[in-house]
């Protein structure tokens, strides 16, 4: 394998910027997400808004420390009033809070989640170096698999629209009918593959059932989300070349161990995949056809960094979100690994990774990250953003106020430790106090962030 190198000056001047989504006010525990083990696991005990924020932001900081562009998208805002009034409470916001509590306490826990966190579920993004028009492509997720997510394409798009506005170099796209057999959950199944950010790749798009027939579900404990006609249909929408888009299932025994997204068990950047040989149904010909289109594409070689059941087993990959980790590229050519503490601390995956820095491959470093607030609702390193490549004109056309920067850093800390409850349990929903803290909190980070009056209520009034 030759070592990572750029191919042009065109390649080296687009940038990967990580969007990372800010932990909202509200995080808790409900445990919504049925397939999400940790979730599950996790479901109504204590958690801590304020510690939660506070790891997503030294994670952005780690990146931002190591050369990577960083930016932030803010929290959706929650409770989700607008569902509620559409689903028939009525009076004022605090009285449809207190009824929805009384009635439906489930469906409140739906509207006051805080998942929007994991950004890779927001969209899928393709870059302008893949698309037939030359603009890089952007779909929310409609997430139908499940309620609490359903509500967030909106809003994604809205934001979307504010952070990249002009239309001659950005498509936005609708999210994909809200249908079950088009159920689509973003960039966590979504892989790019290339031999530098700016020239063209191979985009890998997974996915865990088939629509048509409705009788071909593959896994049987736990529900597979992505549909291939979603998949099918991002693929027409961000006019993406056919021989450079591959369409891959998710293995079903994976998926029923809990991996319930491709970016569980499988993790790429640039000319590098990271993935646990189960994570794809018939793995042989998914290598096979990943290397050759690669190759075709690129002009070199695809470097693939398989590990075996004997080695992590399926368990051990979903307790310590191994390949949830980042893979970045760093100014100097090479790559480094961003992993969940949890790495660490379990012997397996911590052999692996120390096995892999030493051998002769672009990946020279490991840093672990404590994201533990985020691991208990089963969202690691990777969860945490959205990767968008932009070249210096649509980096420059975008809204620079997300930037992430030390001063933005200092000034985000400061608003958490404010605004921020350093424990809230899932029944504390109800208390009419915590809708006031969160709207007081998200007007004040969009005039941080620049974005101007975003979220309902700040159009109709606090």
């Amino acid at each position: 394998m030759k070592a990572h190198r750029y191919h042009s000056a065109a390649d080296r001047a687009a940038r990967e910027v990580n969007y990372d989504g800010l932990v909202g006010s509200t995080h808790n525990y409900s445990g919504l997400a049925y397939g999400n083990v940790a979730a599950m696991q996790h479901r109504l005990s204590e958690s801590n808004p304020r510690a939660a924020v506070l790891q997503g932001l030294g994670k952005m900081k780690l990146l931002s420390d190591l050369g990577v562009m960083q930016a932030v998208l803010p929290p959706h805002e929650r409770p989700h009033i607008r569902t509620l009034r559409r689903l028939g409470f009525r009076g004022t916001d605090a009285e449809i809070v207190a009824s929805t509590a009384r009635e439906a306490p489930d469906l409140l826990a739906a509207c006051y989640s805080s998942s929007s966190m994991w950004t890779a579920n927001a969209a899928t993004v393709s870059p302008s170096a893949d698309s037939a028009d030359r603009r890089v492509h952007f779909t929310p997720a409609n997430l139908v698999s499940h309620f609490h997510r359903s509500i967030e394409g909106g809003f994604t798009a809205t934001l979307l629209q504010s952070i990249f506005p002009d239309e001659a170099l950005f498509a936005h796209h609708a999210s994909l009918p809200s249908a079950v057999q088009f159920a689509d959950e973003g960039a966590a199944n979504h892989v790019r593959l290339c031999s530098a950010h700016g020239s063209k790749g191979i985009e890998v798009l997974v996915y865990g059932r088939k629509a048509f027939p409705a009788d071909d579900q593959g896994s049987t404990r736990f529900p597979a989300r992505q549909t291939l006609e979603a998949s099918q249909a991002i693929e027409r929408l961000h006019t993406l070349d056919p021989r450079r888009t591959l369409f891959v299932r998710q293995n079903p025994v994976a998926i029923d161990a809990g991996v319930f997204h491709n970016d569980v068990i499988a993790v790429g950047n640039e000319n590098v995949l990271f993935f646990h040989s189960m994570a794809f149904a018939d793995s042989s010909l998914v290598i096979k056809v990943l290397k050759e289109r690669f190759a075709e594409t690129c002009g070199n070689e695809l470097l693939m960094m398989e590990v075996t059941q004997d080695r992590v087993s399926l368990d051990e990959a979903v307790k310590s979100y191994l390949f949830n980790s980042q893979i970045v590229s760093l100014v100097d050519g090479s790559m480094c690994l961003v992993a969940p503490i949890e790495c660490a601390e379990l012997h397996n995956p911590r052999i692996v990774l120390e096995e892999l820095i030493a051998q002769s491959n672009p990946l020279k470093q490991v840093v672990y990250v404590d994201l533990r607030q985020s691991m208990k609702n089963g969202g690691g390193p990777a969860c945490l953003r959205l990767r968008v490549v932009l070249t210096p004109e649509e980096l420059a056309r975008s809204h620079r106020g997300v930037l992430f920067s030390e001063r933005l850093y200092d000034t985000l800390v400061s608003w958490a430790l404010r605004h921020y409850r350093d424990r809230l349990y899932p029944r504390e929903l109800v208390d009419p106090t915590l809708l006031d803290e969160t709207r007081t909190c998200l007007d004040e980070l969009t005039q941080i962030l620049g974005l101007g009056s975003i979220y309902d209520f700040q159009r109709s009034g606090m």
